[in-house]
């Protein structure tokens, strides 16, 4: 599967460090220490609907990790996966009488030319689960060999993962076991289901339903991948057996980044399956969380479509701290609007104060945990300073140009 097309990104002066992040397993901000190339998988979206700003928040989080990462010299091995086949995804076209493949390919096609206007860094793999699914039936064999996985007995063909194979399953979300089971039952798991040996194991393959696409699984049967296997497949075959970062929202640490990474480590005996879980917060709207099933999304596209310029989107999202959930309100976006044409009109100013100090300040901000407000802070100091004819460099507004454009993704 194709991703969006790239962008050239500036190479800056001087050097920097790759930055620290907050792991969300060891709860505390730690240095990324990737070698020559860093790893990132990131979980994409169920292509059901639209790119909402949810997405956008998350997506953004994760560019500003590349692009601090490539600022250190590193080169980037970054993964992102299409979640191309799934309930959500069944439901709605069934909903709506139309293919699901059809669905998914338009839904997928809006995403690539979201994140392209959004100024994203494309991953070098951008893959789907349906292309997948070999992979994936395999390593569901390679679990059931073990001793890891079982099918149920009761003729659905369903295979489940047990978490018993993975003693420390837990120890990403910090979660007690009461909060992991209310979650599985909130976000597509299915503690309740009888015959399973344990109610917080996953779904590794689902067998074959009437009226459901299914795929074959050699010895599994005819059938289709659960959700958490899925990642941890794609994660294996193109990054290794550790990865850097494992990211997404919020919402996906329990259970689906839990659930990957013991998939993963069991596979591979390999521990931690990734160096830093990353997690973005939510975006809400009228004081609710931003989802589909509340219909109260705001889409990257209606917002383009309104002639609303991406930039403005990218700042209102920088705004606040990558891990908070906040709200996206009229006034973010103005307030966004209003700090883009500032930082254009000081970036055309004949002079402006040092444009090495501007760069070394929104390096430090953005190796402390990805402090976006902070580094606009920093910009903007800068901007009202060249705007009031305050310093005479003349190179710095062209290096600050540089700076946000390769460090914070924002084209002035």
């Amino acid at each position: 599967m194709d991703a969006w097309t790239g962008h050239d990104v500036p190479t800056l002066p001087g050097d920097a460090a790759p930055p620290r992040l907050f792991d969300t397993a060891r709860q505390a901000v730690e240095p990324t220490t990737p070698g020559k190339t860093a790893t990132m998988y990131v979980c994409g979206i169920t292509p059901y609907d639209a790119t909402h700003l949810g997405h956008a928040a998350t997506m953004i989080t994760f560019d500003l990790v590349n692009r601090a990462w490539r600022d250190a010299g590193l080169a980037v091995n970054y993964v992102q996966n299409v979640t191309d086949i799934d309930d959500p995804l069944l439901e709605r076209a069934a909903r709506d009488g139309e293919d699901w493949i059809v669905l998914a390919m338009r839904e997928t096609a809006l995403f690539r030319e979201d994140m392209e206007a959004l100024r994203i860094i494309p991953p070098a793999h951008y893959v789907g689960a349906v292309e997948s699914i070999p992979a994936i039936a395999g390593h569901v064999r390679e679990l059931l060999a073990s001793g890891a996985a079982y099918t149920l007995d009761d003729g659905t063909g369903d295979v489940y993962f047990a978490i018993a194979a993975a003693p420390r399953f837990g120890y990403e979300s910090n979660l007690s076991r009461d909060d992991m089971t209310v979650l599985s039952a909130e976000r597509g798991g299915d503690p309740e289901r009888p015959g399973k040996r344990d109610p917080l194991d996953p779904l590794l393959w689902r067998g074959a339903r009437d009226g459901e696409p299914a795929w074959d699984g050699g010895d599994l049967g005819p059938g289709r991948p659960g959700w958490h296997i899925e990642c941890a497949t794609i994660a294996l075959g193109l990054l290794g057996d550790t990865i850097d970062v494992q990211g997404g929202g919020n919402d996906l640490l329990y259970p689906h980044h839990e659930c990957s990474a013991a998939h993963a480590e069991v596979l591979t005996g390999a521990e931690p399956f990734a160096g830093h879980y990353v997690h973005a917060g939510m975006i809400g709207l009228d004081g609710e969380k931003m989802s589909k099933s509340k219909g109260n999304l705001v889409f990257v596209s209606r917002l383009r479509g309104d002639g609303v310029d991406p930039m403005a989107v990218r700042l209102g999202l920088l705004a606040d701290h990558y891990r908070s959930d906040r709200e996206w309100t009229d006034d973010v976006l103005k307030t966004g609007q209003e700090r883009l044409a500032r930082w254009r009109a000081a970036a055309a100013a004949p002079t402006g104060p040092s444009g090495e100090g501007l760069l070394a300040a929104v390096r430090e901000c953005l190796s402390n945990d990805l402090d976006a407000p902070a580094a606009l802070a920093v910009v903007d100091a800068w901007c009202e300073a060249a705007l009031t004819a305050v310093g005479d460099d003349e190179s710095s507004p062209a290096t600050m140009s540089r700076t946000v454009d390769a460090l914070l993704g924002i084209r002035l």
